[in-house]
């Protein structure tokens, strides 16, 4: 009897242990092509595209407001109306300038006529003082048989005359000359007023942003909100709105840290796979390293470099602006055991797994070589086919021994 109840725990204990060790998650060590690559996500974008960019006009009428925006992702033809500003300020400004070149048209008629009265005026006193200079000249010429004090006082009123003659000649030069500068000056200022008009006028047309082209209307980022631009949002002279993307070649644009960028080089092979439906993968090649590093973001001290991939496989599922998951395989390895990265564990600087056996799990030493994101290269310490796992077995034993060790120092 003793002896059937020992049998019985025994085949009880051994259950439970059973029981746990298939509860355990666990990997098979494979033999393969192992790969060191580099997982980083960007941006499908075309490498040729149409900007269409916010219209260059005076700062006199502030930022331009939108007020219609095609939405994202709409096909457009050459001469569609993509975008329209808000014209009031522009509309503003035409309204004052027109009212500012009817006033000075009219102060030009007011000049006109006031030059020709002034003018009429000098020319019919110099008329008066030829009569008079004419008068006195032959008076003189008529006074041969005057007295001698006669005759000088004729003779003065000759010269007199004469240089009254000369002075009403200059004073009427002078003021035709004088208002042909005043003539300039004014037709200056209403070539102002009409060039103004004119700016005014050529910015309200500018309000409406047309396609050149066919193609998908792609919506560019609000460098200030980081969001895509949409309605009521403002944005500065030349920026570019709208990208009309050349779908014929794609890449993917990603940011490398400045640890891993060594190892990117031109050529390198890449997979592509789009987040929107992660079941397809498309070949991709690195196309451009960049060699300066730019900030990974706006406020961010942490260094990038921005890399190309050129996206080899034609899809029409795959669209500007998409998000996708980049893969670039720096290096591969030919004909070697590997774990996935969850297997390994490290203490004291050596390595080790948990390596399935019949009775369980037990802790078992390794050496390790290169890894990449899903799998690490093992050097020795472990045959092909061997089950490890993928969590700590012991971890529930180590746990309650903690407990019981920090209650006995208690």
């Amino acid at each position: 009897m003793k002896y059937l109840l020992i049998m019985v725990s025994l085949v009880l204990i051994w259950g439970c242990k059973q029981k746990e060790s298939s509860e355990i998650p666990v990997a098979q060590v494979e033999r393969g092509t192992f790969y060191i690559d580099l997982y980083e996500e960007g941006e499908v974008e075309a490498i040729r595209s149409i900007d269409l960019n916010s219209p260059n006009i005076s700062w006199r009428y502030g930022m331009l407001k939108i007020n219609q925006l095609i939405e994202d992702g709409t096909q457009v033809q050459a001469g569609d109306t993509v975008v329209v500003f808000d014209p009031s300020e522009v509309q503003k400004a035409i309204v004052d300038s027109e009212s500012e070149l009817e006033i000075k048209m009219a102060e030009l008629e007011q000049m006109k006529a006031e030059q020709q009265s002034t003018i009429e005026e000098l020319e019919a006193d110099l008329e008066i003082t030829r009569i008079s200079q004419e008068i006195s000249r032959i008076e003189f010429e008529s006074a041969n048989y005057e007295a001698d004090i006669r005759k000088k006082e004729i003779q003065l009123n000759l010269e007199r005359a004469n240089i009254a003659l000369e002075r009403a000649r200059e004073q009427l030069e002078n003021r035709k000359k004088i208002q042909r500068e005043e003539m300039k000056q004014k037709m200056l200022d209403i070539s102002q007023s009409q060039g103004r008009l004119d700016e005014a006028r050529d910015a309200l047309n500018k309000m409406f942003l047309v396609s050149p082209a066919p193609g998908i209307a792609i919506i560019s980022r609000n460098w200030n909100s980081g969001n895509k631009f949409q309605e009521g949002d403002q944005c500065w002279s030349g920026y570019t709105l709208i990208e009309l993307p050349d779908m014929s070649e794609l890449k993917a644009t990603v940011q490398i840290n400045e640890v891993d960028i060594s190892k990117v080089t031109k050529g390198l092979r890449a997979e592509i796979k789009p987040d929107a439906f992660s079941d397809s993968i498309f070949d991709a090649e690195v196309i451009q390293v960049a060699n300066l590093a730019v900030n990974k973001e706006r406020d961010s001290k942490i260094k990038v470099f921005p890399v190309e991939i050129l996206i080899k496989t034609k899809s029409e599922s795959l669209l500007p602006g998409l998000t996708v998951s980049c893969r670039i395989i720096v290096d591969k390895i030919e004909d070697v055991l590997y774990v996935p990265v969850e297997a390994v564990r490290t203490e004291g600087g050596q390595s080790y797994v948990y390596l399935q056996t019949n009775s369980g799990f037990e802790k078992q030493s390794i050496e390790i070589g290169e890894s990449n994101t899903d799998f690490i290269r093992i050097i020795s310490g472990l045959k092909e086919g061997r089950n490890v796992a993928l969590v700590n077995p012991f971890a529930e034993d180590e746990k309650v021994e903690n407990e019981e060790k920090k209650d006995a120092d208690a």
